[in-house]
């Protein structure tokens, strides 16, 4: 029996839904909940996910404020236009469009973002702060993961989740969230120093992939019924496309939607959830600010 698709696109437009009510209550208030990007060079999959959220923006009556950038700039220049969006009152999310250039310290940029206007959870005081616990701004796409498992009602409580990927922006505040008592999931965390990958994800009652390689989990590697999340968003070349390429996740979909329980989709999965949630830390950032 085929998956069960896990539509992260109807649960966007959900969680979008219900910004709206907020935005006009602040709109009242006089305050316009704002985002700012910073975009350095011309990256055409970062111009393009740039004006998808400068669309998402308008789109819900919040204000989008851009800067950009040439590829050669320095880095004290990136930091200047940091500091200037910490310092409007305007600007209630700040977000700098990675990666960037080479030799430019991503480390060092992101350190400059307030952490009251780290939409993104990027900063070292927000991770901090979500490890313990605390009240933070969650990273947008491991947020919007948790979102989709919670909504779809898959039980997390005692399951073995396995996470395909360490990254800092996906796969460590993953495995993070999921071992909140909240959602009380057993986490095993696999990466390119892992032997015998499909040891452990046959085991993953959740399988999280988000190693950033196309079609890397198989059919073979899943275990029948289980809840695979697909993280990842690949180009892979194909003459049959007007493009030349198509996008594919790092799950065989195919194959594995048919020994899953339930599956995301790529695209129309993850993606429109890591937006929605950079919309959402936005609005809460504005609500702080006007208490």
């Amino acid at each position: 029996m085929p998956a069960m698709l896990l539509d992260g696109k109807k649960l966007a437009g959900d969680v979008r839904a219900g910004l709206g009510p907020r935005i006009a209550a602040l709109a009242a208030r006089g305050v316009v909940p704002g985002l700012a990007v910073l975009l350095v060079g011309e990256d055409p999959a970062s111009v393009s996910y740039v004006t998808a959220k400068e669309k998402a923006c308008s789109e819900l009556g919040m204000n989008s404020f851009e800067r950009r950038l040439p590829a050669d700039c320095s880095e004290g220049d990136i930091v200047r236009v940091v500091r200037e969006f910490n310092a409007d009152p305007a600007v209630h999310g700040i977000l700098v469009q990675l990666p960037l250039p080479k030799g430019i310290s991503e480390s060092r940029v992101i350190e400059e973002i307030s952490p009251e206007k780290d939409v993104d959870g990027f900063t070292p005081v927000n991770i901090g702060r979500m490890v313990i616990g605390d009240p933070c701004f969650l990273p947008c796409t491991p947020h919007g993961v948790i979102k989709l498992i919670e909504v779809s009602g898959i039980k997390t409580a005692g399951a073995h989740a396995v996470v395909v990927g360490r990254s800092n922006i996906v796969g460590k505040p993953l495995a993070n969230l999921l071992t909140r008592k909240s959602i009380n999931a057993t986490v095993t965390v696999c990466h390119t120093g892992t032997r015998d990958l499909a040891e452990h994800t046959r085991r993953a009652d959740i399988l999280i992939a988000c190693a950033g390689a196309p079609e890397l989990i198989k059919a073979d590697m899943v275990k029948p019924g289980a809840c695979v999340i697909d993280v990842g968003v690949n180009r892979v070349d194909d003459a049959t496309k007007a493009k030349g390429w198509r996008l594919v996740g790092d799950v065989d979909f195919r194959a594995v939607s048919e020994i899953a329980g339930s599956i995301t989709p790529v695209p129309g999965g993850v993606g429109p959830m890591t937006i929605t949630m950079l919309l959402y830390n936005t609005v809460e950032s504005a609500e702080r600010a006007a208490r």
